[in-house]
């Protein structure tokens, strides 16, 4: 099977090191370790290889310059401009399809935001674009309606949005539900360690602080300069060593770049001889260096700067240079954020907020060495989470997602694969798996309604599909049953609602191949309610979004009861407020959260006065128990359920009835318990641990996990329950034997076999 391809371009100039070139070289040396064949088309004439120079030995790694290669007439010395690189990486993509390889690459990987808007424009790449944007609204004023409607352009263009962030991801989906579904994480990478050579610096009573990037107003590198005077005021030897070759021009400050460098004076002579000489005023610039080159001069000082202004406190962002820094064992003087908290612990002993801070930092640093060793334990730590290896693991799970390995034997033959139904919702990620699969032709019959279709449309696909799939049990799988072509295969997936109305009983099952159900019970109740044989009557689970769901939770999730849907008043909101109540006799802390619309957003349940009954009272209770008032939050219904449930630790579930109930597996992957009233099935879906008899012992068991330590350990066993269940890379290739097969029919399949199960 042939490598993956990807095609990289950032609009940067990687002659300049900064964050963002670090992130070109980054992203191809990931993409490379995880097997991929690299195209990185540079943006500039490349007048330094210090960048370049470490890709080029990479296995399948190719590096296009197109202002050598002359394929664009018309490149400036800073490169490309966005619609200059739009058209080269079109240029390249479809020279790539013209020659040996025979196809265009897999995905197209990009940063920058003007880049990106002129290629979405142009529309070359839609459905392949990695997209990875920093420069964008960070907040909610900044996030007017032009740009969430540009940000979910971008995101309908792009099969995967890269974000740098927990934090910028749930913000993004919270924001844009165009996102949601699309965003996955992309952290800063840091490289291994350089080998260092020669021996260590003596300790000569200096403190010598460094600092690696761009030299910019709100990265506070003119107010560093001041460092080593301010020291010396306060009887501290200090030098300031400066690594970086790109000075901001600041339309805001005109005299800022000339500030900036009459401040970092001229780079010293390197002799290789000794030490570099050290300024009057202390600041040592080394001038522009690779980042190896940066981080041996880093290694040989003794505390890293990371401050920033104020402003920057809100960014979504995380520093690599602080990474970088951890990874050499240095300390790192930086602002307090709740993002550095998180890293970095709320008791970090070198967070500052002003230019005085850093200075008494600084000066206790010199005093107590205590304090170094305990901020560099920290850092390193930090980034040992941030390697190269994680990023390429990371890289390979997207490509396992974003293109599945196809399970076709060599040479054998396109199979034609039909999926009809009215709404496909459920099915879209199963659709999308066939999609990828060589061995498969996949069409559409979506019918208009759950009855209307175009009765021709729908005759052909019967004439040309091997294969046809019935999403639902309907008037669908009705008129195909009844319009099978011989030598068809046909299956259809029953839902819970099909069950209880007439449409299975005008199905003719001697032309269904294959009935799906989600789960054994649903699967024999089938068989007893249709009379159908109960060898064509197959179960296989639903799928969670494993890696969309899998995302740290926040402090204080513990004491989080979460509910998704409360609609219609089968799934039991009054049972979820008496566990509460029974848990906040004894802890206050417990809040029950849920998310869903609400019932008269529904109409035809609105129209039933039982139904209006049950949630008035439910909202009635809510407001007037002294146990209950404040508890209860309501959360709109939406897509962005995996950034949810980061506060949830419990995911209720108290309904009369499920088919399946895919709300606690969601909450299972995410690292919370599931707490399961038994209804009907629940044992074939969830382990009996989760199940309880009533809401007294769904309270019980929560009440149970009464330290951070009991909690975690049944979260851990939960998620590693749902991941090994309803992963579609265990579920997605036994609906690709349906195509050819019979699977076992659910009567002779065992309970299922989950970790941790007794």
């Amino acid at each position: 099977m042939p490598a993956r391809s990807a095609l990289v371009y950032g609009d940067v100039n990687l002659n300049l090191i900064d964050g963002s070139a670090i992130w070109v070289q980054s992203m191809v040396l990931a993409l490379s370790r995880a097997g991929c064949e690299v195209t990185l088309v540079v943006k500039a004439p490349v007048q330094t290889d210090r960048l370049i120079a470490p890709l080029d030995g990479q296995p399948g790694v190719t590096i296009r310059r197109p202002a050598e290669e002359a394929l664009l007439a018309g490149i400036g010395p800073n490169g490309m401009t966005p619609k200059q690189a739009s058209q080269v990486l079109s240029a390249v993509d479809a020279e790539r399809a013209a020659g040996a390889a025979g196809a265009r690459h897999d995905i197209v990987v990009l940063r920058g935001r003007r880049l990106v808007d002129q290629v979405v424009t142009d529309d070359d790449f839609r459905g392949r674009l990695w997209t990875y944007l920093t420069d964008i609204p960070q907040s909610i004023p900044e996030m007017t309606p032009e740009a969430v409607s540009w940000l979910a352009g971008v995101a309908d263009a792009s099969q995967y949005v890269l974000c740098q962030t927990e934090e910028l991801r749930c913000f993004l989906e919270g924001s844009v539900p165009a996102a949601c579904g699309k965003c996955v994480l992309f952290p800063p990478v840091v490289p291994p360690a350089p080998e260092l050579t020669g021996e260590p610096a003596e300790p000569n009573g200096v403190l010598r602080l460094v600092y690696t990037g761009k030299f910019a107003p709100r990265w506070n590198t003119y107010e560093m300069t001041q460092l080593p005077a301010l020291l010396a005021q306060r009887g501290v030897r200090a030098e300031l060593h400066m690594v970086g070759d790109k000075i901001h021009n600041d339309p805001d400050d005109p005299g800022y770049n000339r500030r900036m460098r009459d401040a970092l004076g001229d780079p010293p002579a390197d002799t290789g001889t000794g030490p570099l000489p050290v300024p009057a005023n202390g600041v040592v610039w080394h001038g522009g260096h690779s980042r190896e080159g940066a981080m041996r001069i880093a290694a040989a000082a003794d505390i890293g700067l990371g401050w920033r202004h104020p402003s920057l406190d809100a960014s979504l962002e995380l520093s690599t240079k602080v990474l970088e820094f951890g990874l050499l064992g240095l300390p790192v003087i930086l602002n307090r954020t709740p993002m550095h908290e998180a890293l970095l612990g709320a008791d970090y002993p070198m967070f500052a907020k002003d230019l005085d801070d850093v200075v008494a930092i600084a000066e206790s640093a010199a005093a107590d060495p205590a304090v170094v060793k305990l901020a560099a334990n920290r850092t390193s730590a930090a980034a040992a989470e941030y390697t190269l290896d994680k990023a390429s693991e990371r890289v390979q799970r997207y490509l396992d997602d974003a293109l599945p390995r196809s399970q076709a034997p060599a040479n054998a033959k396109t199979l034609k694969v039909a999926v009809a139904g009215h709404d496909l919702k459920f099915f879209t990620p199963l659709l999308e798996y066939l999609r990828a699969q060589d061995g498969l032709e996949v069409r559409t019959d979506h019918w208009i309604s759950l009855g209307e279709h175009d009765e021709e449309a729908s005759q052909r696909i019967c004439d040309w599909a091997d294969v046809v799939i019935c999403e639902w049990c309907g008037p669908n799988a009705i008129w195909y049953s009844q319009n099978k072509r011989k030598g068809t295969r046909l299956i259809v997936r029953l839902h819970r609602f099909e069950l209880f109305a007439r449409y299975p009983y005008r199905v003719q099952i001697k032309n269904v191949d294959q009935v799906v159900c989600v789960d054994k019970y649903y699967a024999q109740l089938t068989a007893d309610k249709t009379g159908w044989p109960a060898r064509k009557i197959v179960a296989v689970p639903n799928t969670v979004q494993v890696n969309q769901l899998d995302r740290p939770k926040l402090d204080g999730a513990r004491f989080a009861l979460g509910m998704v849907g409360i609609v219609p008043s089968r799934k039991r909101i009054d049972l979820a407020l008496d566990v509460l109540e029974e848990l906040r006799r004894d802890d206050e802390r417990y809040m029950l959260y849920v998310k869903s619309g609400m019932p008269w957003d529904h109409w035809w349940i609105w129209q039933k006065p039982e139904e209006r009954g049950h949630y008035a009272a439910a909202l009635h209770r809510i407001q007037r128990s002294p146990l209950l008032r404040g508890a209860v939050v309501f959360d709109q219904a939406g897509r962005d359920v995996p950034a949810w449930l980061r506060r949830v630790g419990f995911v209720l579930s108290t309904s009369d009835d499920e088919s399946f109930h895919v709300a606690p597996v969601e909450g299972m992957v995410s690292g919370a318990v599931p707490v399961v009233r038994h209804w009907p099935g629940a044992e074939t879906v969830y382990d009996t641990r989760w199940i309880h008899e009533d809401t007294a012992g769904m309270a019980a068991a929560i009440a149970a996990l009464d330290t951070d330590e009991k909690w975690q350990q049944a979260a851990d066993l939960a998620k590693a329950q749902a991941k090994e269940i309803y992963n579609p890379r265990t579920v997605f290739p036994t609906w690709y034997r349906l195509m050819s097969e019979d699977l076992p029919p659910a009567s002779s399949v065992a309970r299922f076999s989950l970790p941790g199960m007794p």
